[in-house]
């Protein structure tokens, strides 16, 4: 998705401008109260210094294959594959997964050219550079979508994705998928 449909993403209560404030009508305040509520703690896990310094050596120095890679590779890649593999036992990974509970059902991290550095399992895409849940943290604000079903297990999740920072500066995102079952 690209960035200039944001404005009309922001009229539908697709996405959410600065903070996790939904356009009107989005969510009912108490699931809003519940999805701020895990927001911020999302926001605790993108300051942990594991997620910064995976994230800032991976902006360092992109890995060949991973610059390589295309999303109609990703997307045939089995969840099992080595290279898949690699992004949840990575450091980061590893730290995302010890973090899951039962609201937060997912958890991606992505770099500042949008490529995945981390994750809880396996994401349908590969980047999403140029898609408003990348673009709006890479600004400094935070993106939260919609309730969804979630394609993997069917269930209703929100979506949220708050950037990583180093200072004030973003340098990535942290991508989270919440249970709206859990959040209620």
């Amino acid at each position: 998705m690209n960035i200039k449909f944001l404005p009309v993403l922001l009229a539908l209560g697709i996405a959410s401008p600065v903070g996790s404030i939904p356009a009107a009508g989005a969510l009912d305040p108490a699931l809003q109260a519940h999805v701020d509520a895990e927001i911020q703690a999302i926001q605790a896990l993108a300051g942990d210094p594991v997620i910064v310094t995976a994230v800032k050596a991976q902006n360092a120095t992109t890995p060949p294959d991973y610059a390589a890679m295309t999303q109609e590779t990703w997307k045939d890649l089995s969840k099992l594959d080595p290279f898949v593999r690699a992004f949840d036992k990575n450091p980061a990974g590893m730290f995302l997964k010890s973090k899951k509970s039962d609201a937060l059902i997912r958890a991606f991290v992505c770099d500042a050219a949008g490529l995945k550095v981390a994750f809880t399992t396996k994401t349908l895409n590969w980047s999403h550079k140029g898609d408003p849940k990348f673009e709006l943290p890479m600004s400094g604000k935070i993106w939260q979508g919609p309730v969804e079903q979630d394609k993997a297990s069917g269930l209703e999740q929100i979506q949220v994705t708050v950037p990583i920072l180093d200072g004030h500066q973003p340098i990535g995102c942290l991508g989270a998928c919440l249970s709206v079952s859990k959040l209620q």
